[in-house]
């Protein structure tokens, strides 16, 4: 059997794995804090017929072997944490990080979970929550009363409530980072989990210890760029066309040797 058609194989594999990547990063070019795929790929183990080095006889080594490739295999995806554009809403409860942090919130089975996503809302019991209605930690409690919410930019937050002057503080929102953000688990709805490739949160102050600052009013959006993604689709495109080529070309060649022989 050519070696071809498996090497061929396992290209039109990691091109496929690619175009998913790329076609998830479109789907979500507008959802809000949503980073974007990258697929890494390594070279598959080679077939030594001869190593670089091999004695020629009892003076000389050859300067180089003969070593044939197997092939492509993918190394894995990995989430890119570049800052999406900061978009204005002039919604009270929404909340972009301007740089590095995570928002903590709590999941519904007692874990911890973390975002970037500040659309917040406010439950029945005036609860500040995600869009899922999953709650801050810590957890800011909004008075049924007020007529105004301002969040600072180190995310203290102050409520002005009706019959009052000047404004009462309801707590602080803090920002968690993480050695290595590209470790954690993605898990839907704008929500990650820590592993132990991401390392442990660290919490801070926003603002502070390297960690982006809030903006009130705006949120942040994905950090897809249409355009690039559009020509690595046409990269993969032409990369997959190549491969199927070369399965097309392996096919013939086997196809000449059977007819012949």
């Amino acid at each position: 059997m050519n070696p071809a058609l498996w090497i061929s194989k396992t290209g039109l594999s990691a091109q496929d794995a690619r175009l998913t990547s790329i076609s998830n990063n479109l789907a979500n070019v507008n959802t809000t804090a949503f980073k974007k795929d990258r697929t890494l790929f390594a070279d598959l183990f080679y077939q030594n017929q001869r190593a670089p080095g091999s004695p020629l006889d009892q003076q000389d080594n050859t300067p180089i072997g003969t070593q044939y490739g197997t092939g492509v295999k993918i190394v894995g995806t990995q989430k890119e944490f570049s800052v999406g554009n900061i978009q204005n809403t002039g919604q009270k409860l929404d909340v972009a990080i301007t740089g590095d942090g995570f928002f903590q919130v709590q999941l519904a089975n007692g874990d911890v979970g973390y975002t970037r996503a500040g659309n917040f809302q406010r439950n029945q019991d005036g609860v500040l929550t995600t869009a899922q209605g999953l709650p801050l930690q810590p957890q800011i409690e909004i008075p049924a009363n007020t007529t105004d919410i301002q969040i600072g930019k180190d995310g203290t937050v102050r409520a002005t409530v009706a019959g009052q002057t000047d404004p009462e503080e309801l707590g602080q929102l803090t920002l968690v980072n993480f050695m290595n953000p590209a470790g954690l688990s993605a898990q839907g709805d704008n929500l990650y989990q820590e592993t132990a490739a991401s390392g442990e949160p660290t919490e801070g102050t926003p603002g502070e210890d390297g960690l982006g600052q809030l903006e009130q009013g705006a949120l942040e959006g994905s950090n897809v760029q249409v355009v690039e993604e559009m020509v690595d689709m046409i990269t993969v495109q032409r990369a997959y066309e190549m491969n199927a080529k070369m399965v097309s070309a392996a096919d013939d060649m086997l196809k000449f040797v059977t007819q012949t022989l």
